[in-house]
């Protein structure tokens, strides 16, 4: 008679591969031991974000880094785009707030010379602009909230304003966060650094409450792109002449999908064999979740149906190089 599996241990292994992709195994010689009640406490909280995902299905938080200004005239402009054109209120980092044309005016002024001096027009970007969302539904106040204290959190030492949007269907945040910290060093947020953002605004959503996950794309079986701000607005004005991809196609982008495939899987697996009614109860829905997800199953060419828990295990391609699908800046 065959053991049940290690439903902790092959959390950890194959769940931190669905969660926490920023996470890299470095070989050592010795390599630490985790305790016990580590691994459980560790194990115990990717089955919580697997329950959120494929159970509960809880809203997904939208980071979008959308463009930059490179040089103070575009930093203004995106100014007045977000707070339109001084009509709503803008808030800064240390929580004031101010309203008006004069305000923006000073504001960008403040912004030139606080630091390194900002001109008109720069060959580097000067500043990041950031997009925080929510689906609709969430109560607008609470995302501007969150929105803050992510900021708070993560945009330390930077100046930044920030604007909260409410009279569209989704409530979002809009950030201008200044390249340059008070202390020299220069932001440049990465891949990685876009998923632990979302993991922070979803924590403070969480925080007061709103039920947020911050699962990739992957994880999930989605494939779409995003589109930039500059397309979203071509598009609002009639300019855009031409729509972009909707879906991310690539070899990098399939080969994630079907490593995602492979550790739900897993996973899958042996929560079906290890004979538990929690564990039944959740293989189950994970295969429900599998076979709505059919962009998972076609990234290794599979079916949905061929590629639920305990049909056997999909073979990973390796013929496209590992990596981050580099075709957009905003996860969700």
């Amino acid at each position: 008679m065959s053991q049940p599996p290690n439903i902790d241990g092959v959390l950890i292994q194959w769940g931190d591969r669905l969660f926490y992709p920023g996470n890299r195994v470095v070989k050592s010689s010795p390599q630490p031991k985790v305790s016990a009640l580590a691994a459980r406490q560790r194990a115990a909280a990717i089955r919580e974000r697997i329950e959120a995902t494929v159970v509960r299905r809880a809203p997904q938080v939208m980071v979008k880094v959308t463009g930059g200004g490179r040089g103070m005239k575009a930093i203004a402009a995106h100014f007045r785009y977000i707070s339109k054109n001084g009509r709503l209120e803008i808030e800064d980092e240390r929580g004031q707030t101010v309203r008006g044309k004069e305000s923006l005016r000073e504001l960008a002024d403040d912004w030139r010379f606080g630091g390194s001096l900002i001109e008109d027009m720069s060959d580097r970007r000067e500043a990041f602009n950031v997009i925080l969302s929510m689906p609709r539904g969430t109560d607008p106040l609470t995302v501007q909230w969150a929105a803050r204290e992510f900021a708070r959190t993560e945009l330390a030492d930077h100046k930044y304003v920030m604007v909260l949007h409410d009279h569209q269907a989704n409530p979002h945040v809009h950030i201008s966060v200044r390249a340059e910290s008070k202390h020299g060093k220069r932001l440049n947020p990465r891949k990685t650094d876009l998923h632990r953002w979302r993991e922070t605004f979803a924590e403070k959503l969480r925080e007061r409450g709103v039920e947020a996950e911050a699962t990739r794309q992957a994880t999930r079986g989605n494939s779409r792109n995003y589109d930039p701000l500059w397309r979203i607005k071509a598009r609002e004005e009639g300019r855009l002449r031409k729509e972009g991809a909707n879906t991310k196609s690539g070899a990098r982008a399939q080969t994630t999908r079907a490593e995602a495939m492979q550790a739900w899987t897993r996973i899958g697996r042996a929560l079906a064999e290890s004979g538990d009614p929690d564990n039944l109860r959740l293989a189950a829905s994970l295969r429900r979740f599998i076979m709505e997800a059919p962009a998972t199953g076609k990234a290794i060419g599979l079916d949905a149906s061929e590629a639920s828990p305990g049909r056997g295990e999909p073979t990973v391609t390796r013929d496209a190089p590992r990596g981050l699908d580099r075709s957009g800046t905003g996860t969700n």
